[in-house]
């Protein structure tokens, strides 16, 4: 599946399994591990890194579904969070930051200040603008599945359908395909049968023909299966993570890193050997 370069590193897909580690600066993060003070949140990136992750991934507007329901957080909110955190801590370590964004104007200014990666959540559609300045920003992209509706009826076809559509915004703007990696979006939108599906299936995403990035992390449909608060799964979220690496995932986001890097190599031992 070939070599993506993320700023200074080269991503060998199919040749290990990446970690992203998270870091939220936002106070109502669902799985309660968001942090407001900007020291803090460099130490817990460096500590990620110290832990051994391959990214990180910083995020300043929550993903709970309450969120969206109106406009979102505004963009200049959004800024004042993460900029400071990307800076200092695109400072401080030594592997890739990432920036967890949908907005044009926030990727711009986040990629002034250090960020490397794009995570947008939104597969390049609720920003019309967020194709046009990731292409111009010349970094690689992360295009998630994201459909809060839900309602599926065929649900591993109509992700896929709807992957190739943000794919096909991203080429329209000229992105190269080597800059995509696909999500498929597990906890947005799915119910927890729907998001046990995803990791079932996920060799069917797999043949879409990008990498995977899976961020099973601490979600609800965890908690759902195992009836457990989202301080208590850590052992889901690595079961959930291995059974994504043994279908195919290039990259799992996780807050866990030094027990999901523990994981992963083991994963990559039994399933890549």
């Amino acid at each position: 599946m070939g070599v993506t370069r993320i700023g200074a590193h080269e991503f060998r897909w199919g040749s290990r399994t990446y970690v992203m580690g998270i870091v939220n600066v936002t106070p109502d993060s669902f799985s309660g591990d968001g942090v407001t003070d900007l020291s803090a949140a460099v130490a817990q990136a460096r500590q990620m890194e110290q832990d051994g992750a391959d990214l990180i991934d910083i995020g300043g507007e929550s993903t709970r579904p309450e969120t969206w329901a109106g406009p979102g957080l505004a963009a200049d909110d959004e800024l004042r969070r993460v900029l400071p955190v990307v800076e200092q801590v695109a400072a401080a370590v030594a592997v890739p930051v990432s920036i967890d964004t949908y907005k044009g104007s926030v990727a711009q200014r986040a990629v002034a200040a250090g960020a490397s990666l794009v995570n947008d959540v939104w597969g390049f559609k609720r920003d019309a603008a967020m194709a046009a300045t990731v292409a111009g920003l010349g970094v690689p992209v992360v295009l998630m599945h994201n459909h809060p509706g839900g309602g599926y009826r065929d649900l591993i076809g109509e992700i896929t359908a709807s992957l190739l559509e943000s794919v096909a915004l991203a080429r329209s703007a000229g992105i190269l395909d080597e800059r995509i990696v696909l999500d498929p979006g597990i906890g947005f939108g799915k119910t927890r049968d729907e998001n046990l599906e995803i990791i079932r299936r996920l060799p069917q995403l797999r043949a879409i023909g990008f990498p995977l990035l899976v961020g099973p992390s601490r979600k609800s449909f965890i908690g759902k299966t195992l009836d457990l608060p989202v301080s208590e799964r850590l052992e889901g979220t690595a079961a959930a993570v291995t059974l994504g690496i043994a279908g195919g995932a290039d990259i799992v986001r996780v807050h866990d890193v030094k027990a999901m890097v523990r994981v992963a190599r083991m994963a990559d031992a039994i399933v890549r050997t």
